[in-house]
């Protein structure tokens, strides 16, 4: 079939999660506090870090990589869906969306490279703690990081660059409350196959290698904590990666689930993509401040410093 007489997309309609007005006001207020929160948290999280000498070491710094992804990823998605949940034209140009998958797969990808690099840091402070200082230097960490931010952006430009390439013509509503690849792909005036070929790789690439990362760290660190004569040795262990297991949970158990579910059931799709990509960011440095003493400690140390200033 020729497509030289169809018109070519040059903006999306977002059908969100639903068209009913009170629900979308309800989502609005939700939203909108779910996000002051993830912005406040996160950015509290990365000043401490920043600020507090006591928190100078590999795992904080990961942990500033992990607040500063969430702070972004949810900016890339939350500020347009509050948008379109108060327009009556619900629409985001071909560019914009085009930019929002980039950084949604960038933020969102880096995000998981940066949960196995902690799994892999907490590995070693427990398995290997003689070690640990020796191996785990300033120079290692900043090299992980960057491995992480570099294979984030690695995965975004091939998704997006297999996502966008393709033809979109006349039918330009995406059935989603932002621009998600599947939700796009969908919209396609060809073939997706080699689209979903290379989407496939890329997940493989950037969700299986991490999460095998982990399940081995994890491993070895139960196995060593069992070893470990004393009860105290053995909850002290655990409490320094109780908080990240948590997060990896959340995080991968709500994408998984989005990923796995039939495309027949798109309500729920749409809800575990909220959880993973609205819900998360917030929860992650709420996580780490109430299980983790250091964190308590140095919000506790600024706030006193901030209480003796104004004094």
């Amino acid at each position: 079939m020729s497509h030289t007489n169809q018109t070519w997309v040059t903006e999306f309609l977002l059908l969100g999660i639903s068209d009913d007005p009170q629900i979308q006001l309800l989502l609005f207020v939700l939203f909108l506090m779910v996000y002051l929160v993830t912005v406040f948290g996160n950015l509290l999280l990365i000043s401490l870090v920043l600020t507090d000498s006591q928190l100078h070491t590999p795992m904080y710094f990961f942990l500033c990589n992990l607040s500063t992804a969430d702070l972004f990823f949810s900016t890339t998605i939350v500020p347009q869906a509050l948008f379109n949940l108060l327009s009556r034209r619900k629409t985001i140009s071909f560019i914009g969306c085009a930019a929002q998958l980039l950084l949604f797969l960038l933020f969102g990808c880096s995000e998981c490279a940066l949960l196995a690099v902690m799994s892999y840091d907490r590995y070693l402070a427990i398995c290997d703690a003689m070690h640990y200082p020796l191996i785990m230097t300033g120079r290692v960490c900043a090299h992980l990081s960057l491995g992480c931010w570099a294979s984030g952006m690695l995965v975004s430009l091939v998704v997006s660059t297999f996502t966008l390439r393709l033809p979109y013509q006349e039918d330009n509503k995406i059935d989603h409350f932002f621009c998600e690849p599947p939700a796009i792909l969908a919209l396609a005036s060809a073939d997706i196959h080699s689209a979903e070929t290379v989407i496939f790789l890329m997940g493989v690439l950037i969700l299986l290698a991490p999460v095998s990362l982990i399940l081995v760290s994890y491993g070895s660190i139960i196995v060593t904590v069992f070893k470990m004569k004393t009860t105290s040795g053995s909850l002290k262990a655990f409490s320094t990666c109780g908080s990240h297991l948590l997060v990896v949970t959340l995080f991968y158990g709500s994408g998984i689930i989005c990923y796995m579910i039939p495309k027949s059931a798109k309500l729920l799709g749409k809800l575990m993509s909220m959880f993973y990509s609205v819900i998360t960011p917030m929860l992650n440095p709420l996580i780490y401040s109430l299980k983790n003493k250091d964190v308590k400690k140095a919000l506790r140390n600024a706030a006193n410093k901030r209480l003796f200033c104004k004094l």
